[in-house]
């Protein structure tokens, strides 16, 4: 995981993407290609796909008419504007509404129209100030039940108990009887049901509406409007068939009040649909019915789809039903990260890093022969989080050679060219299914059928999505359309089609990207004013990002695994996962002469700021032969890193006004930065095993007096002087040679995986727990199957290996003869076969998981098993302790410091 200076500490916890900054979202874990709401009819917008909320919401709200204003200005012969006319009902005053019937209007829409306006819609004009009057009041009192978990929060708020009943009820049945007007008449009576039912006076909503709604004979938007108010109330009279039906009539014939009706009509069981169902007399009913029950249950809507299909195959509603077809298949066809299995559910052993803890983790669990794709939820990814989420898929069959050599043919055809189906959708069992073949044939049927263009579109992208570019671009080149949402998503899909088809990314093609597609690779600068939700959830995921990653994984497929990871990270991101093989790849990458326009403008922009990028690079390379204790050429790459200016670190801070700031780490003169200020106590030993305490706490300095050209601090340069002096003085015969073996063997300890100073060739900045410090998966030559995305959630540095260590310490044993010292030296020798051990144990066969009904049994006779391997082959040096050296002064104090060491002598 990306170790960042944070002031959000417990953001790097729990989310482990490093393009987000906080919290988790659903509808951000899929590229949303094809575009929702190209439907005509924008009152179903709340209807369209998505998780994170009940409805959709990611629309603007004006695109839905609202009915009211929509009769109004119809009402008042198009006189005024849609938005004059929202004005007048909404927000202009009664004071602004008794001066026009005074003759001395003030507001000025109300001067535009002048005085006669009153004079031609006076009872419109008067029912407006009237209502303004009540609206209020116009809201249910809140009654809290014996077994409410709720409470008031606004105890004083208006209600419609707040005014005199029988005064206002008297008030408006006299208004509604002088009315001539049948509109206006019928909106008082609206005005008695709603009061009625606001008032919890049930049985006399029912009355008013058949006294006062119904005798009018209009069904427009007033009577559903009131027929809404009339179901509100035999809902509160356990009348639930009838209230169902009525609010099933509301959602038909309103275009604003769709999303509020279906949240009042009760659908939980099938016995409320066949209600609807038998109630249903027309086509158009029956077919919303349909549409209902297809919207709750979505396991596989194409049998749903059918059925309305034969009642009308041109209904709105059916497109509103594909194109949630098409999002949920998208979910699984473009997640914006594909999961492999076995890489992201394989436990990961590591070291307990909890201070003063001898204690490890054993559990590995078998990479599974069969790759099922999977998608993590935020919750699983916490889970895992604490599973050690650090894992890889199996190592790679064929080398980068082999896949460069690939024909087109074999690079169109491998399996893990995306986008291909994965079963990312974790809302759902495994009863979801791809359906892309039924819908595809549905979508074609259909597109016969109807004359609207959408379903061409569809039949298009599904083609798409089956990877069959041709047919769906014949589809796309042959659609006639004036509808500029049409237009746009035609146009997109051409694009896709285009760059997705194509079976290899060479130079000839990336100079084809650059001239005619740059806009969706150049990155445009956006300056935000404020905080949005980005800033809470990460870039919404767009059709450039999905291009990006369609590149990546064509690069990663072709064997470019240094220009595959530039698409999806920086270099600097090289630091948390310092792969030998990778950092070669970016690095011939970084020195390839005559780089296309592409490459120089889209991936090398991305080789950011490192400081001096040799030095880089160099310090990467001679951090690892460190690691392989070939100082030599440790020492020749350092010579070429002395301008390293720091491993790159980001400061993160938030301010409720500007969102994410971020700042470049400035690191302190005395402070290691990756290179320098390296303590002499590198060479010492443990005190005892605490990561966090201070160094000079957790270790002890050896007697350096023999060796002055250690100093108290040295950079990497330094240090691989000072252990090629010390090697050469190890060849020799005596103590001072067993003396420099001896501290050699520390320093690989030291700095290996189980050392306090693990963080120094693992371009790390301290020895703080992270993936860099798992066990498992180290080993593998690539955790990666598609691209280098996600980069930081994988382990990707090569193992440390123990015996160099031990290796060392076996010299300084057979060349020591002070007894307490050869302790000494065994006990750490000791410590470097634990590694080896634990190495191991992260990789050992694991056959079963959670899911097992007797996994605690099974995982108690793994343990007992593992634990007689441990102490067969992994105690070697412990034995050797115990059977020779029990007696010495420098046994005893380990046994004190050292809980295990203590129980294994016992």
């Amino acid at each position: 995981m990306k170790k960042y200076i944070l002031s959000l500490a417990v953001v790097s916890l729990f989310y482990t993407q490093s393009d987000a900054c906080a919290w988790s979202d659903p509808d951000y874990e899929y590229f949303n290609l094809f575009t929702q709401s190209i439907i005509k009819d924008k009152s179903y917008l709340p209807f369209l796909h998505n998780y994170s909320s009940r409805f959709y919401t990611d629309y603007n709200a004006s695109l839905i008419p609202d009915d009211n204003i929509e009769t109004w200005k119809k009402f008042f012969n198009n006189q005024l504007t849609y938005a004059d006319t929202q004005n007048l009902v909404y927000k202009m005053s009664m004071n602004d509404l008794n001066a026009l019937k005074a003759g001395k209007p003030a507001n000025p829409i109300l001067q535009k129209l002048g005085t006669g306006f009153y004079q031609k819609y006076h009872e419109a004009i008067d029912y407006l100030i009237e209502a303004k009057y009540l609206e209020p009041y116009m809201s249910i009192n809140y009654v809290e039940s014996e077994n409410s978990f709720y409470y008031d929060r606004d105890a004083n708020r208006k209600n419609a108990t707040a005014l005199d009943y029988n005064k206002t009820i008297a008030a408006l049945a006299s208004l509604y009887n002088a009315a001539r007007n049948p509109e206006i008449k019928q909106r008082y009576g609206y005005q008695l049901v709603r009061l009625n039912h606001y008032t919890r006076n049930y049985d006399a909503a029912l009355q008013a509406f058949k006294t006062y709604i119904e005798p009018v004979k209009l069904k427009g938007t007033v009577y559903f409007m009131a027929l809404d108010q009339l179901a509100g109330a035999q809902r509160g009279l356990e009348m639930n068939s009838d209230a169902n039906w009525n609010f099933f009539q509301v959602f038909m014939n309103s275009k604003d009040r769709k999303e509020s009706a279906f949240v009042s009509m009760k659908l939980s069981d099938t016995a409320s649909f066949s209600n609807i169902m038998k109630r249903a007399g027309t086509n158009e009913e029956k077919n919303m019915a349909y549409f209902l029950l297809g919207y709750e249950d979505y396991n596989n809507p194409i049998p749903i789809m059918e059925k309305m299909y034969d009642i009308n195959p041109d209904s709105e509603i059916l497109k509103v039903m594909a194109v949630r077809s098409i999002n949920e298949l998208e979910r699984n066809y473009l997640p914006t990260y594909y999961y492999t299995e076995d890489a992201a559910q394989k436990t990961a052993a590591k070291k307990d890093n909890t201070e003063n803890s001898s204690s490890k983790n054993t559990s590995a669990d078998k990479p599974t022969s069969e790759v099922k794709e999977e998608k993590l939820s935020f919750w699983q990814k916490i889970v895992r989080f604490f599973k050690n989420l650090f894992g890889g898929s199996k190592s790679d069959k064929t080398g980068n050679e082999g896949k460069a050599d690939l024909s087109d043919d074999e690079l169109f055809s491998n399996p893990d060219r995306i986008p291909f189906y994965s079963r990312t959708n974790y809302w759902y069992d495994e009863k979801t299914q791809d359906y892309l073949e039924d819908l595809e044939k549905f979508t074609e049927k259909t597109k016969e059928k109807s004359k609207d263009e959408y379903w061409q579109i569809a039949d298009a992208y599904l083609k798409f999505l089956k990877k069959d570019y041709k047919g769906s671009s014949e589809i796309l080149n042959g659609i006639k359309t004036t509808n500029p949402e049409y237009l746009e998503e035609i146009k997109r899909m051409k694009v896709l089609n285009d760059i997705v088809s194509q079976p290899k990314i060479d130079a000839a093609y990336e100079d084809h990207l650059m001239k005619d597609y740059a806009e969706y690779f150049v990155e445009k600068e956006v300056k935000k004013d404020t905080v949005s939700t980005d800033d809470y959830y990460g870039d919404t995921h767009s059709t450039a990002d999905f291009l990006k990653d369609v590149i990546a994984n064509r690069y990663f497929l072709q064997g470019e695994d240094g220009k595959s990871f530039l698409m999806n990270n920086k270099l600097s991101d090289l630091q948390y996962n310092p792969n030998s093989n990778l950092v070669k790849s970016v690095e011939e990458f970084y020195r390839k002469p005559n780089k296309t326009k592409f490459e120089q403008q889209i991936i090398a922009k991305n080789m950011d700021s490192v400081g001096n990028i040799d030095a880089f690079f160099s310090t990467i390379y001679g951090d690892r032969a460190m690691r392989l204790a070939d100082f030599e050429k440790a020492k020749s790459y350092y010579e070429k890193a002395q301008n390293f200016k720091g491993i790159p670190r980001v400061n993160y801070d938030w301010t409720e006004t500007e969102g994410r700031k971020t700042t470049e780490k400035q690191y302190e003169s005395a402070e290691y930065n990756g290179f320098k200020n390296i303590p002499n106590l590198v060479f010492g030993h443990n005190v005892w095993e605490s990561f966090g305490s201070p160094e000079n706490e957790s270790m002890k300095a050896e007697n350096y007096s023999d060796f002055p050209f250690i100093k108290n601090s040295m950079d990497k340069l330094e240090l691989a002087n000072v252990l090629i002096q010390l090697k050469k003085i190890g060849t020799g015969n005596d103590e001072k040679a067993a003396k420099a073996n001896q501290l050699i063997g520390n320093l690989l300890y030291n700095t290996s995986i189980l050392g306090y100073y693990r963080q120094l060739f693992v371009m790390d900045i301290d020895n703080s727990n992270g993936g860099k410090y798992n066990f498992s998966n180290t080993d593998r030559a690539n955790p990666y199957k598609y691209y280098y995305k996600n980069f930081l959630d994988k382990t990707y540095i090569e193992p440390d290996n123990f015996d160099l260590a031990i290796g060392y310490y076996q010299k300084a044993l057979k060349l020591l003869n002070n007894k307490e010292e050869k302790a000494r030296v065994l006990f750490q020798m000791a410590s470097a076969e634990q590694g080896k051990y634990y190495q191991y144990e992260a990789k050992a066969p694991k056959d079963f998981d959670y899911s097992d009904p007797k996994w605690s049994e099974k995982e108690d006779a793994r343990q007992k098993e593992m634990d007689n391997l441990k102490n067969q082959k992994y105690r070697t040096y412990f034995a050797q302790l115990k059977a020779q050296y029990s007696d010495t002064e420098t046994t005893k104090d380990l046994m004190g410091s050292c809980s295990y060491f203590s129980y294994f002598m016992k």
